[in-house]
Parts: C-alpha cells; sequence; structure tokens
C-alpha cells in the first residue's frame, strides 16, 4: 500500500509536482497494490489540485490499483463530486480509516476557492440580468427559431457538455447556429487557434442565420437560462468542453475556481481575434486576480459596448 498525506491546502502551488507524484512511486516500487490518499488535514483543494488527481488516477486505473480517499472533509468531498471524483475512489470516513496524520478539527470551515463564488450581491445581480435576459429572449424566440428552421433543418437549441466551477459538468443551451451535424465535421475543418481549444474564422459548418446570430451575440441568448440556474455567471471565464479539459496543464485548472460567464475579459478583449490558448488563460486568470462587484458591472457595459458596436460577436 502506498499512503500519500495532503497538505492544509492542496492549491496550484503543491497540485504542479503531484501531477507526476504517483508515476514516479510506482516507477520505483514495482510492489505497491493499492493506493490511499489522506485527506485528514485538508481543509482546501482547488480546481488545479483536482486537475493534478486526474491523471494520477487514470494512471492507477490502468495499472489495476484501488485508489481510497481517507477523512476527506467537507470541502474535499463537494469537490470530488462536482467533478465526479467521487464515483474514481473509494471515501474512508475517518472512523474507518487510522490515519498517522491526525483529522481536522470539526470546527474548521471549508475555505472559499474565489470569494466571488459566493458572494450574494453577484448572485443576486445574475438572477436579475438572467430573468431580464430570459424576458428578451421569449421576445425574440418566434423570430429566431423561424430563421433557424427556414435556413438549415434541425432543432432550434444547441446543446453541449462544459465544465463549470471546480469541473462540474453542465449542458450549455444556445440558439443553433451550425449544421446540425458539425461535431461529426469537426475534424474537417482547420483549427487555426493554438492550444487547447478550436476556432475558425470561416467555419464551414456554420449557417447562413447562424453567422449572423453569432456577430450579433443572440446565439447566446439562451445561456440566461444557465446563469439563472447557476451553474455560469453573468460575468466569469470563458467555460470550457471537457476534451479541453483533457489537455491542460495543471495550473490551467485554475480558470474553474469561479464559475464560468457569458462574458468576461476575453469577450470584451477580441474574442474572435485571441486564437492562442495561452492568452485566454492570461484573460482568465486577470479576471480572477482583478475580480470585485464593481469589475463585474465594468465588463457588462464593456460586453454591451462590443455587442452594439461595429465588429461585434464571435465569427
Amino acid at each position: 500500500m502506498l499512503l500519500l498525506g495532503f497538505p492544509r491546502r492542496f492549491t496550484v502551488a503543491e497540485a504542479v509536482p503531484f501531477r507526476t507524484c504517483v508515476e514516479e512511486l510506482l516507477a520505483r516500487h514495482s510492489n505497491i497494490s493499492s493506493l490511499v490518499f489522506d485527506f485528514s488535514r485538508t481543509e482546501l483543494i482547488d480546481s488545479s489540485g483536482l486537475g493534478s488527481l486526474v491523471p494520477n488516477l487514470k494512471l492507477a486505473r490502468s495499472r489495476h490499483l484501488p485508489v481510497e480517499a481517507w477523512s476527506a472533509g467537507e470541502q474535499v468531498k463537494l469537490a470530488f463530486s462536482l467533478m465526479g471524483l467521487d464515483q474514481a475512489l473509494s471515501l474512508v470516513d475517518s472512523t474507518q480509516a487510522i490515519s498517522p496524520y491526525g483529522r481536522l478539527s470539526s470546527r474548521e470551515r471549508p475555505a472559499m476557492t474565489h470569494p466571488s463564488v459566493r458572494y450574494w450581491p453577484k448572485r443576486l445581480l445574475d438572477v436579475i440580468g438572467a430573468l431580464v435576459g430570459l424576458g428578451i429572449t421569449l421576445l425574440l424566440f418566434p423570430w429566431i427559431a423561424l430563421a433557424i428552421r427556414l435556413d438549415s433543418p434541425g432543432p432550434i437549441l444547441f446543446a453541449q457538455v462544459r465544465m463549470g466551477w471546480m469541473g462540474r459538468r453542465f449542458r450549455l443551451w444556445k440558439f443553433r447556429s451550425m449544421v446540425v451535424n458539425a461535431e461529426a465535421l469537426r475534424d474537417r475543418v482547420r483549427n487555426e487557434a493554438s492550444g487547447a481549444f478550436f476556432k475558425n474564422a470561416n467555419d464551414p459548418r456554420i449557417t447562413r442565420v447562424g453567422r449572423f446570430l453569432r456577430r450579433t451575440s443572440l446565439d447566446e441568448l439562451p445561456q440566461f437560462w444557465n446563469v439563472l440556474v447557476g451553474d455560469m455567471s453573468l460575468v466569469g471565464t470563458r467555460p470550457p468542453t471537457p476534451d479541453e479539459v483533457e489537455r491542460y496543464a495543471v495550473p490551467n485548472w485554475q480558470r474553474l475556481d469561479v464559475r464560468p460567464g457569458m462574458t468576461g475579459e476575453w469577450q470584451v478583449n477580441g474574442r474572435s481575434k485571441v486564437l492562442d490558448f495561452e492568452d485566454v488563460i492570461r484573460l482568465d486568470l486577470r479576471y480572477q486576480e482583478n475580480w470585485s462587484f464593481l469589475y463585474d458591472v465594468n465588463l457588462i457595459i464593456k460586453t454591451l459596448t462590443v455587442i452594439f458596436g461595429k465588429g461585434s460577436g464571435a465569427s
């Protein structure tokens, strides 16, 4: 058995070296029969910590090694459940496991990954903005739906799995702007972006109406529902797809420490022209560093300026 004790805070500083920890230990010790991760001291695990666990769990699975998590506190359990890692390892309560590291006091409260996550004025702004946005969506829906249907056969709405706060998967909704079999045709389209995301300025899968919807950002109106139910925020980071996250380096997972947004730094700083994934990361992390309620309001105003100005929307 290989027993690994985790620190009080398991964030990007600790997660980067842990990324290859298990692989190196297994290479040195071929007789290991199981892995035990002791979280008895851990108050906080953020998205980077989760990101460093994923490849180690995949490695253990490939070698048919059982993995247990000992004495995980409430914040750690919440993080596991959001990411779905509670299905990939066995959670063992502290009453069943004898940890050499002791256990957390029951009086200690879990820390937050980012102050924006539970800041109630931000959530209130989200709810009000989402209700207003859904009202506008209802007014425009018949006309947009008719245009989509006349231009291209298929459903009016398009749903895609994205990853939100702490890696939680959710369905992001949009008005359909591509042909129905767009996902199957993706391999035939050249990716003009570098890194872990896909973009093509003249993507042939986009319909005529879809190009208009993207240019005016009308395709994103159904996302107000995602904001209302709490999957997203009005302002945040860009919500990635699971295949993008598969390619992340551990520090990139910090993007998931906040809720994804309908708008944010990336959207108001020329999203159609940002073709380097590292620039997207830089903008998302800048949002987290500079975040305040007034900063959100300022980004919303900038977004409206971009949408109603020249050259708005995505290509």
